[in-house]
């Protein structure tokens, strides 16, 4: 329950600060600011705690742990040490707590930040242009030098309430994430290329460790990573979390340094994230070291286009299929370089449109290749409305590599969710259901589930809608004529008695005009006729 507690109000401090920005610019500009002042925050925070305790002062505020800095810097040994084991080190002058004192004084110059920045990515490729999306001089920060400088200064005082480092468990994790979900929700369609809803996320995820035991070590891949969301949901349900080896690809370079920041602060070693700044639908990666993996899991941005060059034709991911994805939809071009990535005794989750299941012409024999090696494993429709970039519904696919059989299970997950707000949401009761259904495997669970042979497929022509699979046709319920009957003679009756009650109201009115008293009569005498 304290993890608990510490989290909402993590959340919610750092969900106030971003109002210092949200009415300058919307979420998907003001993020960068506000997660890039949190990341270095962080950073400095933890190396000014750990300096303390090395100095043999573990119980001490952030002002006092910043004095013994300043007091042991002839101290080389200490500080090579703390450099060492968390593999940077930010000088006494650019320490957040520094900046935040001048910031609190009026001293702050925006220059003072913008150097503190340059000398922390100086510091090796793990931390190489993290914050190119910080402009500290943006004009929607304000119209000249001193309202930026005091927009920034706002920001730097009103994360610098927090507590970030001295947190129970992934709570400070954990609220990263709620920000990143929040900034989500408010960038709507722009969301789509940094954010998998964390359901979905979890989902995926445990779809590929059914039947795995990975506690010894294991490997994950994500080629169209974003935020880094989907790979850290493996931290949840994996023992010995700190085995994980998070492998990820990131087109978008700020969505990049957003991935790299939300590992770090997830506490993942260095040495246990492997991300690449990159496009893949180009150049294969990975190609050294390790290439294939214990689990790929992939969200990626919906019928992309892509250049379906002739020479990936002799590449080693689409040149067993004898033809590639068209231009205009890189669905495939997707699914199949993560494919291509897996173990022999993985597993693979990839979220993709409904157009997958049927198009023909390169898809169609792509899919029917597929299915003929049994590498489809179960194929799961999800309801609409659930990503913030797309209303339409989706569907999972599961691929392996090590199946016994070509059958492939059909999940109509489509009608199981609650709407929150504008958005469709799984609830934890639809997720494990799905999870039960996909590892119990059952031949039938009526307008639910089917598992469909390779011959059954065979003679739906390798179309994979799920509809041909599970019968979700509701039928139009019995009609009882005689209480339709009934119904009509109540209606009528009620009809009569209304127009009954119409004519005596009509007798007690009056006029003085002859004219308007005749018409008024002849009304109530059809009336009267009626009702005979």
């Amino acid at each position: 329950m304290a993890e608990e507690n510490s989290t909402v109000s993590l959340q919610s401090g750092l969900f106030a600060a971003a109002d210092v920005l949200r009415s300058k610019m919307d979420a998907n500009e003001y993020k960068n600011y506000l997660l890039g002042t949190v990341f270095y925050k962080y950073l400095s925070d933890q190396q000014l705690y750990k300096l303390a305790e090395d100095a043999g002062e573990d119980d001490v505020t952030l002002d006092e742990a910043q004095k013994i800095y300043e007091e042991n810097l002839e101290e080389e040994g200490l500080l090579d040490e703390v450099k060492d084991e968390l593999g940077y080190l930010i000088e006494p002058e650019y320490t957040y707590t520094k900046i935040l004192d001048n910031a609190n004084d009026g001293s702050f110059q925006l220059n003072q930040l913008g150097d503190a920045f340059n000398k922390l990515e100086s510091q090796g490729s793990s931390f190489e242009g993290l914050f190119d999306d910080y402009d500290l001089y943006s004009k929607r920060l304000g119209q000249n030098l001193q309202k930026q400088t005091d927009t920034i200064a706002g920001v730097i005082k009103a994360i610098g309430k927090l507590e970030l480092v001295k947190t129970p468990g992934d709570t400070l994790g954990d609220a990263y994430e709620y920000l990143i979900s929040q900034f989500a929700s408010e960038s709507g369609k722009k969301a789509g290329e940094f954010y998998t809803p964390q359901e979905v996320s979890e989902l995926l995820a445990r779809l590929t460790l059914v039947g795995k035991d990975y506690s010894s070590g294991m490997s994950v891949y994500d080629p169209a990573m974003g935020s880094g969301s989907l790979l850290l949901n493996f931290r949840k349900y994996v023992p010995n979390s700190s085995r994980i080896t998070y492998y990820g690809q990131e087109i978008n370079t700020s969505t990049f340094n957003l991935a790299r920041m939300n590992m770090i602060l997830h506490h993942v070693d260095l040495a246990n994230q492997k991300l690449r700044n990159g496009d893949t639908l180009d150049e294969d990666w990975p190609a050294e070291e390790t290439t294939n993996f214990d689990s790929v899991v992939m969200n990626p941005p919906y019928s992309l286009k892509w250049s379906a060059d002739k020479g990936f034709l002799d590449d080693p991911r689409f040149s067993k299929y004898g033809v590639l994805p068209p231009k205009s939809k890189a669905d495939y071009a997707f699914l199949l370089h993560g494919f291509y990535h897996l173990k022999h005794s993985g597993a693979m989750a990839i979220v993709l449109p409904h157009g997958i299941l049927f198009r023909g012409a390169a898809e169609g024999k792509i899919r029917q290749k597929l299915l003929e090696e049994g590498a489809i494993d179960a194929v799961i429709g999800l309801p609409a409305n659930l990503f913030y970039s797309t209303g339409i519904p989706t569907t999972i696919v599961v691929l392996k590599k090590d199946k016994q059989d070509r059958n492939v299970l059909f999940i109509d997950a489509s009608k199981e969710f609650e709407k929150v707000k504008t958005q469709n949401k799984l609830r934890q009761e639809d997720i494990d259901k799905i999870l039960k259904t996909y590892e119990e495997r059952p031949a039938d669970v009526e307008k639910y589930a089917h598992l469909a042979s390779f011959d059954e497929i065979k003679e739906n022509d390798f179309n994979l809608n799920i509809s041909r699979y599970v019968d979700t046709f509701e039928p139009e319920p019995e009609i009882d004529l005689r209480d339709v009957a009934k119904e009509l003679r109540d209606i009528d009756q009620q009809i009569n008695e209304n127009e009954k009650e119409l004519v005596g109201m009509l007798k007690e009115l009056t006029s003085s005009d002859d004219d308007i008293m005749a018409g008024l009569q002849s009304i109530i005498e059809n009336f009267e006729e009626e009702i005979r």
